[in-house]
């Protein structure tokens, strides 16, 4: 079976593909899961309580309830985005209910409610996950009756699955027994500059709705105007970053807007969060262990906050999500021959996190439309993103203090 990892292949109506790609997402979670179950098993799977993340069981348990929920259970599933999210589905077992309360919750108590929220012990949840293998949804064979595999409805719903399969709790506490490398600079051509220019320009923002499959929050595409802008070709690097740190930049408020600065003060930051100072030089916490920063990777694990404050003293100031489309997607003005390079982290963006004109929310409806106005939109991907969502138009949202 050939690996679909390609993110804009998997958009594409294909049976095939999307039935390759739904059966790979779900050996990956689960390959995933072990890998957290060998480092974890000592603690019992528990790892200590973040306002940023989810626990590891929760998020087993939600990957094979969204699953279940919008194919294996969903009678309305070949109507794709015109479904009712809450037609009635079979009767399910009271785990599964509690999973679908706490999606339902928002912000601070939803969160709560999730470390609160009692499973079942790591290897039931993990065998109960292994055993979904004999639901109709999971063999591709399966996919084709009743016409499922070419129904729009039902494209939705997979690829709604297929991208949503991902594990979010921090990666550092898997693999702290097993650390993965450190990202690498992304190599730049000499020839080519290290900034790109791009002339004024009307651009489609957003996906198009031509039989692809799209996230609610890139439609609807429409046309904006976008003035001439320059934009580095690559990520800042750590060596950038510790200018920044060296110079005083964390004490000294005129770099910092006024919600920066609060955060700054009520965290007592000093440097960036899993660095620390080793002689004259810097390490990094990689994965569960302290290693040598290395200067030309990308810096990681700002918080937007961080972020805007080095480009106020650096003179320069973050891209809109707009300008970092268009630099994805279009060419520079001479002589620079490419787009900009992305996929190693996310990237901050200048934008709020707001509905394109006409937004209407699919049946997901927690996905975008409880967070527009209270998040900032980052572009790009991370190295740790599967591929399949390392998509030019793909925008992730979090809040300014996220890491």
């Amino acid at each position: 079976m050939p690996t679909i990892d390609d993110p804009t292949l998997i958009r594409r109506p294909d049976r095939d593909r999307l039935s390759a790609g739904l059966q790979q997402s779900r050996a990956n979670t689960l390959r995933t899961f072990a890998a957290y179950e060998r480092a974890l098993r000592a603690a019992g799977l528990q790892v200590p309580y973040s306002s940023e993340v989810n626990p590891p069981l929760w998020e087993l348990g939600h990957v094979g309830w969204f699953q279940e929920y919008w194919i294996g259970r969903n009678p309305q599933r070949l109507l794709g985005i015109a479904a009712d999210p809450d037609a009635p589905r079979p009767a399910t077992d009271p785990e599964q209910r509690r999973l679908r309360c706490t999606t339902r919750a928002r912000s601070s108590t939803r969160r709560a409610g999730i470390w609160r929220c009692r499973m079942r012990s790591g290897r039931a949840t993990f065998w109960r996950a292994r055993s979904s293998r004999r639901c109709r949804c999971w063999r591709g064979p399966m996919l084709e009756p009743r016409g499922c595999s070419t129904s729009p409805g039902w494209r939705w719903c997979t690829r709604t699955c297929i991208t949503r399969r991902r594990f979010t709790w921090p990666t550092r506490w898997a693999y702290r027994s097993r650390p993965s490398r450190p990202i690498k600079a992304a190599a730049i051509e000499p020839d080519q500059p290290a900034e790109l220019t791009f002339e004024a320009t009307r651009f489609q923002l957003g996906s198009a709705a031509s039989g692809e499959f799209a996230f609610d929050n890139e439609l609807l595409p429409h046309g904006i105007e976008v003035r001439r802008f320059r934009i580095d070709r690559a990520p800042v690097d750590n060596r950038a970053f510790a200018a920044f740190v060296a110079d005083g930049g964390y004490e000294q408020e005129r770099h910092w807007s006024a919600d920066g600065w609060a955060w700054n003060r009520r965290s007592r930051a000093r440097w960036p969060r899993f660095w620390r100072p080793a002689r004259s030089l810097w390490q990094q916490r990689w994965f569960g262990q302290w290693i040598a920063l290395d200067e030309a990777a990308p810096v990681v694990n700002l918080t937007w906050h961080e972020a805007q404050a080095w480009c106020r003293w650096a003179g320069r100031r973050l891209p809109t999500e707009f300008e970092w489309e268009v630099a994805a997607l279009t060419a520079p003005a001479p002589p620079a021959t490419g787009p900009i390079r992305f996929g190693q982290v996310w990237e901050w963006t200048a934008s709020t996190f707001e509905p394109y004109p006409g937004f209407a929310p699919h049946p997901y409806r927690d996905y975008s439309l409880p967070w527009f106005g209270s998040r900032q939109v980052l572009r790009g991907a991370s190295f740790a993103a599967h591929p399949r969502l390392r998509h030019p138009r793909y925008p992730q949202f979090l809040r300014p203090r996220a890491k």
